[in-house]
């Protein structure tokens, strides 16, 4: 398991999920991330693909993020997979009052022994990249709602 995350948001779970959803907010929320483009037609579903940069040290990294679960106002999960391994970000969001809870939970599945030696240190190098994301989705949504 790579890490987890919760926060209260004093906005709909209308608009948390669809803020959250929108790739075009990612370089706001993600600190690394510089850019996206969305690679499939139409809304986002089950199999959405989205091309990401990030910026890691100074060098863009691309990766394609797949849309794996979607029901909207309730939860949403992007994978993606590169050299043998594999990055699950699930969001789950649940209303309360007038605002959303979001549970996040970041996991990490490998492939090869090389890659399950390696896996500790690429969660502490994505906890170092996302830890504040949801922190930062908080702020963003709180200063820009309705």
């Amino acid at each position: 398991m790579a890490f987890k995350d919760t926060v209260y948001i004093n906005a709909p779970v209308e608009t948390v999920f669809e803020i959250t959803t929108d790739f075009d907010h990612a370089k706001l929320i993600m600190e690394n991330v510089v850019k996206t483009e969305k690679l499939t037609e139409g809304p986002i579903q089950v199999g959405t693909r989205v091309k990401e940069v990030r910026n890691i040290r100074g060098k863009e990294a691309e990766t394609v993020l797949i849309v794996s679960e979607y029901i909207p106002n309730e939860k949403y999960t992007v994978k993606s997979e590169n050299f043998g391994m594999t990055v699950e970000y699930h969001y789950r969001f649940m209303a309360q009052g007038s605002g959303t809870s979001v549970d996040f939970n970041g996991l990490i599945h490998t492939k090869g022994l090389k890659n399950a030696l390696i896996k500790p240190l690429f969660e502490m190098i994505l906890k170092k990249e996302d830890k504040d994301h949801l922190v930062r989705l908080k702020q963003y949504i709180e200063k820009h709602k309705e």
